[in-house]
C-alpha cells in the first residue's frame, strides 16, 4: 500500500489562500558562551573535562600559528595557495571536539583545525603543502588538499560542494555496516547554492542516514554576501524542508557548537538520520592567499567581528576556570612559532615524489597509453632536467 499522503489527511486545512513566508518564523540560535567568557544564566555546558578543554585550546593555538606563518609563507612564493581557517575556528574545533575518533570527516577546505585535532602532525602539514616525497598524497593535490585514511579524513577536492552527496554515501555505508559512527560534512553557506546540497540532504533525509552536515555561515562566498545569495531563513531552515532534524547556533561560541554537535551525534546514532547544524560564525581573513577582501567589505565591518573572537573567548573561560594563565598561553603560542617554522625549513628542502608515483595505485594496472605517457615525460625529463630541479634523476 503506498505511504502517500491522503487527500483527507492533512493535519491543517484552510478555506482560503494563505501563503507560508519563508522568514515568519526565524529559527533561533544556541548561545551558551559570552564574550567574557562567562556563561548565559540558564544556559546547560557541554561535556568537557579539562584535558579536552585543554586539547581545544591546543589546537585552536596551533591553526593560528599554522595561519599565519602559511600565509607568509605564500606571500614569499615559497607554497603556491593557502586558506586560513582564522575566525571559525570554534566552529571546525569545537564540532570535531565532540566526534569519535571512527566518524568520517569530509571537509570543504577550511578544516585543517579539525584534522590537527585528530593527530596529523605539524611535519605533515608542511608535507603536504610542499608537495615533498612525504606527502601522504604523493605530490598530486595543490597545498591545503589534505587527507588522511589514518585519521579517518577523506581528501579535500577544490570542486565546491561535492563532499555533500559523498557524505551522504558514506553515512549510508556506515549504516550498512551496522556501526555506531556518523560521517560529517563540512560547507560554507556559498555550498549550500549547489545542486549537491540539496540531492545529499535529500538522499540522507529519505534513507535516513547518520550524517551530520555542518555549515559554515560566515557571510560571504568569496565576495558574494549572504544578502546576495538567498532570501530564506539562513541554511537551517532548509534541512526542516527535507524533514531533518536541524538548528542554529553561534558558531563562535566553543561551547556552543561542542554541545550541538555532542547531541547531534547521539540523534543521528540513535534514530539511524541525519542532522543540519548552521554555525553562524565570520571569515576574519581573506577567502584565499589569491583574494583580497577589501574589495567587498569594511575594515569596520571586519573590526566589529573582530570583537567576537572565538579563540579569545574560549581563552577567557579556560582563564576563569583555572585551566589557563596568561605564561602558559604565550609560552604556546612561541612554541608552536618555532616549530612550524622549523618544519617548514626542513620540508621545502626535501626533494619531490619519485615520477612513478604518479600512476601507481590508481589502477590496478595502468594501460598501455598511460605507460608510454609516464615513458615520454620521464624521457622530456632527462632532456631538459634543469627545468624539473626536484625530479631529474630520480625517475
Amino acid at each position: 500500500m503506498s505511504n502517500a499522503p491522503q487527500i483527507d489527511s492533512y493535519p491543517a486545512v484552510v478555506h482560503r489562500v494563505n501563503f507560508i513566508e519563508g522568514k515568519s518564523l526565524p529559527i533561533p540560535i544556541l548561545k551558551i558562551l559570552q564574550a567574557d567568557g562567562t556563561t548565559y544564566e540558564g544556559a546547560i555546558e557541554p561535556i568537557i573535562d579539562q584535558q579536552l578543554a585543554l586539547k581545544i585550546y591546543d589546537t585552536c593555538v596551533f591553526t593560528r600559528i599554522l595561519d599565519e606563518r602559511m600565509l607568509g609563507a605564500q606571500r614569499q612564493g615559497r607554497i603556491s595557495f593557502y586558506m586560513t581557517c582564522t575566525g571559525e575556528e570554534a566552529a571546525v574545533i569545537g564540532s570535531a571536539a565532540a566526534l569519535d575518533p571512527h566518524d568520517i570527516i569530509l571537509a570543504q577546505y577550511r578544516e585543517h583545525a579539525a584534522l590537527r585535532y585528530r593527530g596529523f602532525t605539524t611535519t605533515q602539514f608542511m608535507n603536504q603543502m610542499f608537495s615533498n616525497e612525504l606527502d601522504l598524497g604523493k605530490g598530486r593535490q595543490m597545498p591545503i588538499h589534505y587527507g588522511s585514511a589514518e585519521l579517518n579524513y577523506q581528501t579535500i577536492s577544490s570542486p565546491l560542494a561535492t563532499q555533500i552527496p559523498q557524505a551522504t554515501g558514506v553515512g549510508y555505508s556506515l549504516k550498512m555496516q551496522g556501526k555506531r559512527n556518523v560521517a560529517i560534512c563540512y560547507f560554507g553557506e556559498g555550498a549550500a547554492s549547489e545542486g549537491d546540497f540539496h540531492a545529499g540532504l535529500n538522499m540522507a533525509a529519505v534513507h535516513k542516514v547518520p550524517t551530520i552536515f555542518f555549515c559554515r555561515n560566515n557571510g560571504y562566498a568569496i565576495s558574494t554576501s549572504t544578502e546576495e545569495q538567498f532570501a530564506g531563513d539562513g541554511i537551517a531552515s532548509r534541512g526542516i524542508g527535507y524533514g531533518i532534524h536541524s538548528l542554529r547556533i553561534d558558531g563562535n561560541d566553543m561551547l556552543a557548537v561542542l554541545a550541538a554537535t555532542q547531541q547531534a551525534r547521539a540523534y543521528a546514532i540513535e534514530h539511524q538520520a541525519p542532522v543540519l547544524i548552521e554555525a553562524m560564525t565570520y571569515r576574519l581573513g581573506a577567502h584565499s592567499s589569491s583574494d583580497d577582501p577589501s574589495g567587498y567589505r569594511s575594515k569596520d565591518e571586519e573590526a566589529k567581528w573582530r570583537e567576537h573572537d572565538p579563540v579569545q573567548r574560549f581563552k577567557l573561560w579556560l582563564i576563569n576556570k583555572g585551566w589557563l594563565n596568561d605564561a602558559d598561553d604565550k609560552a604556546l603560542y612561541e612554541q608552536y612559532r618555532q616549530e612550524v617554522l622549523a618544519a617548514v625549513k626542513v620540508a621545502e628542502k626535501l626533494p619531490g615524489p619519485s615520477i612513478d608515483r604518479m600512476i601507481e595505485d590508481v589502477l590496478d594496472e595502468p594501460p598501455l597509453g598511460l605507460k608510454q605517457q609516464l615513458a615520454d615525460l620521464k624521457a622530456h625529463i632527462r632532456k631538459y632536467p634543469k627545468a624539473y630541479p626536484k625530479t631529474s634523476g630520480r625517475d
